[in-house]
């Protein structure tokens, strides 16, 4: 272990141990009893932790820590609102199959407020919403699912038996949270909400509330970029490395077209031209037919969906940029190219052109390098006798 890796681990447990001498919110549960609930083992529960060690890009040395900090999460109270949205995010988390997931974020964890997840509704569920914010005043974390409506001052979007607009009500819950995660596309960027024309002036949180967020995009994102999250900040107390548009480098560092399956079809020039193609059937590039993976950053292709089976791109659908600003707005129509609406290439007629010829270019670059080698080593041969 190097000095800087010290001295994170260092950072680390003191910050775990100091969080486990707090009071546990939830006294009649515990992770191990949690576990044991769900048929988990400890074996799989520390395989699992390795896992989420490695996807945030920590040493392996960390997982032992990781652990310790998915067992002192009920330390950590979480307030989830729900703007405009569809709730698909919550769905990721709810129907999520990794190993302790569901009892971590909504068993043990302790959600305070959650519209869709708790028994209480009307006046009862504002109180809870009130009372929270003011018992864990700078000590919550708060996830906004959804578009902010800012028009009439929000009042496209009323919510409870007062009646407090959404906006209130997030720039409210803003104001004392000790870290604030914008879940989804919606709450990220404005989503879908926010698309032309946008008759409600929906806005990202981060456009209603001068406090930092960090943005967890996706139409839904996986529900490991959403762990993820709140184990680093309970991990390390702060808020992750983030790229130019907030968004964790850990799960947005890199391009959807860096770590696809059918990159290596993209670099032979070997593309699906319409669905249902002999290239579709090969695995072909889906970049003709519409993918916007090279505009587009996620780890969908690591992390997966749908048990962690399949993406979208595996079952024969380009990515449709659900993770980038105004991707409604600026990647549409899905499943038409998009480069040749931004690139007019005239020696080949369009960057299509150019990515039908770019496998001829490279075979034939590499044939020529081969030939030359072989040229060049008889030559060398030939003198040496």
């Amino acid at each position: 272990m190097d000095i800087i890796e010290e001295s994170l681990f260092s950072k680390a447990e003191a910050r775990l141990n100091q969080l486990k001498k707090l009071p546990a919110l939830k006294k009649d549960r515990s992770i191990t009893k949690a576990l044991k609930e769900h048929g988990i083992s400890r074996r799989d529960f520390m395989k699992w932790a390795g896992a989420m060690t490695a996807m945030l890009s920590l040493p392996a040395s960390f997982a032992p820590l990781t652990a310790r900090a998915a067992e002192v999460a009920d330390r950590l109270p979480v307030i989830w609102l729900h703007m405009a949205e569809c709730t698909g995010c919550s769905e990721s988390l709810l129907r999520s199959d990794g190993p302790g997931i569901d009892s971590l974020i909504f068993d043990y964890i302790s959600l305070e407020y959650h519209e869709t997840l708790m028994a209480a509704s009307g006046y009862q569920a504002e109180q809870n919403l009130e009372d929270a914010i003011e018992k864990y005043k700078g000590r919550y974390v708060l996830m906004v699912e959804g578009g902010v409506p800012t028009a009439l001052e929000g009042q496209y979007l009323t919510i409870g038996a007062h009646g407090m607009t959404g906006l209130e009500s997030a720039r409210k819950a803003s104001e004392n949270a000790a870290a604030i995660f914008a879940i989804g596309t919606c709450s990220s960027f404005g989503g879908i909400q926010a698309a032309n024309p946008n008759p409600t002036a929906s806005k990202p949180l981060s456009a209603v509330t001068n406090k930092p967020v960090i943005n967890v995009p996706g139409c839904p994102p996986s529900e490991k970029n959403i762990v993820g999250n709140v184990l680093h900040f309970i991990l390390f107390g702060t808020l992750p490395s983030v790229d130019a548009f907030n968004r964790p480098k850990w799960a947005y560092g890199l391009r959807i077209h860096d770590l696809c399956e059918r990159r290596g079809h993209f670099d032979a020039g070997e593309f699906v031209q319409t669905f249902g193609d002999e290239g579709a059937k090969n695995g072909y590039c889906l970049y003709k037919v519409g993918c916007k993976g090279p505009y587009t950053f996620n780890n969908c292709s690591k992390l997966r969906f749908n048990s962690h089976t399949s993406w979208p791109i595996q079952a024969g659908h380009g990515c449709i940029g659900c993770s980038e600003p105004n991707f409604w707005d600026t990647m549409g129509p899905f499943e038409e190219p998009m480069a040749n609406r931004l690139f007019n290439t005239p020696m080949f007629g369009g960057a299509d052109k150019t990515a039908d010829n770019i496998g001829i270019a490279l075979l034939g670059a590499a044939a020529i390098g081969m030939a030359a080698h072989a040229v060049l080593s008889n030559i060398k041969k030939d003198k040496e006798q």
